[in-house]
């Protein structure tokens, strides 16, 4: 094994990217007149390998980005970056609005979809792409004034959002009282406080 291919596994197991070294080119011998590999070896020209570049987010059915589960503002605002046309603007909006009412915010995206929550008391709101529309869903919106328009189950309710269709006065309203009630609870406790 090349000193080149043990730095990259070393570096690997340590959790870094490492640098291949510079290729060495090899002389021709009487065995080996072209200076390539022996047997069993990949020529320096195998060895290099580009990276690849970061690829954007796979847009999954209609149009929803796969944004891998975390936990903060990063993976959030990767989500609404690779929101396809004006649904982008229309995630950055709903953002910035609840940023602006609920300066506390925690943020996190979880089943491909970014989540707002407040410590200790659970997600409150969280949004997903679809084909024409974004859906915006409060998880106790029954205890919302009035009801979003959306659902018919025991706690949450949603509205659709369609192009140049953001009613940022009401969403302002649902939005503090969301936040200031009780959210909902992923099972995994990670803004619940455990009683």
């Amino acid at each position: 094994m090349s000193q080149g291919i043990k730095t990259v596994i070393r570096g690997l197991r340590a959790g870094k990217a490492a640098k291949l070294p510079s290729p060495v080119k090899e002389k021709p011998t009487a065995t080996n007149p072209r200076g390539a590999a022996g047997k069993g070896e990949r020529s320096n020209a195998t060895k290099r390998r580009t990276r690849p570049a970061a690829a954007k987010p796979a847009l999954l059915a209609g149009g929803n980005p796969q944004i891998a589960k975390a936990d903060g503002d990063a993976p959030v605002q990767a989500y609404i970056a690779a929101m396809p046309g004006w649904k982008r603007d229309a995630g950055r909006r709903l953002d910035a609005l609840i940023v602006r009412n609920v300066p506390n915010v925690r943020k996190a995206v979880k089943w491909n979809s970014p989540f707002y929550g407040i410590e200790g008391q659970g997600w409150f709101l969280g949004f997903h792409v679809f084909s024409h529309y974004v859906k915006v869903t409060f998880f106790r919106g029954t205890s919302l004034r009035p009801v979003p328009p959306g659902g018919t189950g025991k706690d949450a309710r949603w509205i659709d959002i369609h192009e140049d269709d953001l009613d940022e006065a009401q969403m302002a309203t649902w939005i503090k009282q969301a936040s200031s009630n009780p959210g909902w609870d992923t099972g995994n406790g990670s803004l619940r406080r455990r009683t």
